[in-house]
């Protein structure tokens, strides 16, 4: 494996750490509805447990409800139940065949309670990012043990791994004070 291999193998895996971290930011709701809120719920559909996009069609009523519409008659009671028992604090109404999900107004509290959730959710993704530029620079200490590469080699391989951690990093702590920001607007 050459330098420029390990470069661009450890860029790929902190592209996809920031990808992981974005899933997660998505998934911490703040005081407008979206339908990926309920992405985590599962459901227990014939003995197996799936996510509720694939027993219903889930949509916005408007910006502060989210409408779960089964595709089974059966399965309404199941998903209000699924939707109640989840940590995201939400109450389902059944209307019908129609479940409606009011998102509820984040107290100030609670909204310094996920942004603290936001921080730890960035320190995860950047220690991830951290790793990986340990993993590339032993592999290049590897290659420069293996006499495959010169000192010279290794010391610019490392200055290029940082300068895509710092990138990388530096992107984390902008997605996290953009969280923060939409979290604590009232």
């Amino acid at each position: 494996m050459s330098i420029a291999e390990i470069k661009k193998n450890a860029e790929q895996k902190m592209l996809k750490s920031i990808d992981a971290f974005k899933a997660e930011l998505a998934k911490i709701r703040t005081g407008r509805a979206h339908p990926g809120i309920l992405d985590q719920v599962q459901i227990d559909y014939y003995g197996s447990m799936v996510p509720i996009s694939q027993v219903a069609n889930v949509a916005l009523m408007d910006a502060r409800t989210i409408s779960v519409q089964p595709w089974e008659k059966g399965m309404g009671a199941k998903i209000e139940k699924a939707i109640r028992e989840s940590d995201l604090g939400l109450n389902p109404a059944s209307q019908g065949d129609l479940i409606r999900v009011p998102m509820p107004p984040l107290t100030e509290e609670r909204r310094r309670e996920l942004t603290k959730v936001v921080k730890g959710a960035g320190e995860d993704a950047k220690i991830a990012v951290r790793n990986l530029r340990r993993d590339a620079n032993e592999h290049a200490k590897r290659l420069l043990k293996d006499k495959e590469i010169t000192e010279d080699d290794d010391r610019r391989s490392q200055d290029d791994v940082q300068k895509l951690t710092d990138r990388y990093i530096a992107e984390i702590d902008k997605l996290i004070v953009g969280k923060e920001a939409e979290i604590m607007a009232v």
